[in-house]
């Protein structure tokens, strides 16, 4: 195990995380046999205002996720590992308070990791809600998401699509299977969250949209990278995504000569 890598407690059997734990701590995870609970991700149903005592609504919605998941594993959690490190926001620090003040053994850690391990998910033609949820996915393991059969990739891109997953998955349903991703839903594939060079890379010869949650520090990147790509569109959006953000995706998508979900490249 590397030297800046927390010991974790021998206790802990199950375990919370909150953001991309370092490679080495997933694998030292995985070799103790632990469980391992991705407190960002949605699980069941979500009602973001039983947090409301805890956190600000100005919070983005994956941290007032990570707040509400903690609530209801209340009691069933070891403990929580929070990645604190300059590919999160300063919340994530802030977080870790709250899930301290809910008596939750919390051990904060910097991910620092520089090596990347590849973007075939981000660049392939598996549709985008797939690609969202295989990157996701892929936190609980010290391995890069894995590319299913048949799946070709890189495969020609005709959309991109820059940021941080959304809350609301239904947002990537809008987009062709040919929708390459960026930012640092780019890096969360790479296992590098403070690839800051990777987060800017950008595509000016397809159209992008460029997502950042409400009240996210990501947005003044995504504006500034928006504004200096010849094809883009800027769409912040917090829990739910409205119609009229949905339209609007949809009519870029369209006029662009993008297409739209489940569409491919004419020839």
């Amino acid at each position: 195990m590397l030297p800046d890598i927390p010991t974790i407690p021998s206790s802990w059997k199950r375990i919370g995380i909150v953001g991309i734990p370092p490679v080495a701590m997933i694998q030292n995870f995985r070799e103790r046999g632990m469980e391992i609970i991705d407190l960002d991700e949605p699980q069941g149903l979500v009602t973001l205002d039983e947090t409301a005592s805890l956190i600000p609504r100005v919070y983005c919605a994956v941290l007032r996720t990570v707040v509400l998941n903690a609530l209801r594993q209340h009691g069933l959690l070891d403990g929580v590992v929070v990645d604190t490190g300059p590919g999160e926001c300063d919340g994530a620090i802030y977080v870790a308070d709250i899930l301290s003040q809910l008596h939750i053994p919390v051990q904060t850690v910097a991910n620092l990791d520089s090596t990347r391990l590849g973007s075939s998910i981000s660049e392939s033609d598996l549709p985008l809600l797939e690609k969202r949820s295989r990157i996701t996915r892929s936190v609980l393991s010290p391995e890069g998401a894995a590319l299913p059969a048949g799946a070709a990739s890189p495969c020609h891109a005709t959309a991109g699509f820059w940021g941080v997953p959304p809350h609301d998955f239904s947002l990537l349903s809008l987009f062709p299977d040919t929708t390459h991703i960026f930012g640092w839903a780019r890096c969360m594939e790479n296992k590098t969250p403070a690839d800051h060079a990777l987060e800017r890379v950008i595509n000016p010869s397809i159209p992008m949209v460029f997502f950042a949650q409400f009240f996210c520090a990501k947005t003044a990147l995504a504006r500034k990278l928006a504004g200096e790509h010849p094809k883009a569109l800027m769409v912040d959006c917090d829990v739910r995504s409205g119609g009229s953000v949905r339209a609007k995706i949809e009519a870029f998508l369209e006029l662009s000569g993008a297409g739209g979900a489940g569409t491919y490249p004419k020839s």
